[in-house]
């Protein structure tokens, strides 16, 4: 198995933003942390301290488009926010259209209380773009 770079994911939102990282096989995704979003520029280096901890220089963002594939208030946030962190890495973007409910329902199955704690959410939030990103790059390579 050919040994890749880890890609670090990101579920950006306006309070939070869980994180994610993968194996270095990109088989799996898993949960790292979940950032406070108190102010951008604090986030975004702490996002650059996980990226050194995991020596990698690749992040995949959820890009959360409106049900009809336009850009709303959060996916205009999202990549606002990212913006200055592109000079520096690689980013990447995946549709994370219905992420947060699908991570619902993951918890709910686990039987996880995740209704009073957004965190959980969040972070398998992370989780599931970055699942979702590596199945997509395993069926392109079929």
């Amino acid at each position: 198995m050919e040994i890749k770079k880890r890609i670090l994911s990101l579920d950006i939102g306006t309070k939070r933003i869980g994180v994610a990282i993968s194996d270095v096989f990109w088989m799996g995704a898993s949960p790292v942390k979940v950032i406070r979003r108190t102010s951008d520029d604090a986030a975004r280096n702490e996002i650059e301290v996980v990226l050194k901890e995991y020596n990698t220089d690749v992040i995949l963002i959820g890009v959360p488009y409106n049900m009809d594939g336009t850009s709303g208030f959060q996916a205009k946030n999202c990549l606002e926010f990212i913006k200055p962190l592109r000079n520096k890495y690689t980013v990447l973007e995946q549709d994370e259209r219905l992420s947060s409910s699908t991570a619902e329902d993951i918890l709910k199955n686990q039987g996880k209380k995740y209704t009073k704690n957004k965190q959980l959410v969040d972070i398998t939030a992370a989780c599931v773009i970055l699942q979702e990103y590596l199945e997509n790059i395993k069926t392109k390579e079929k």
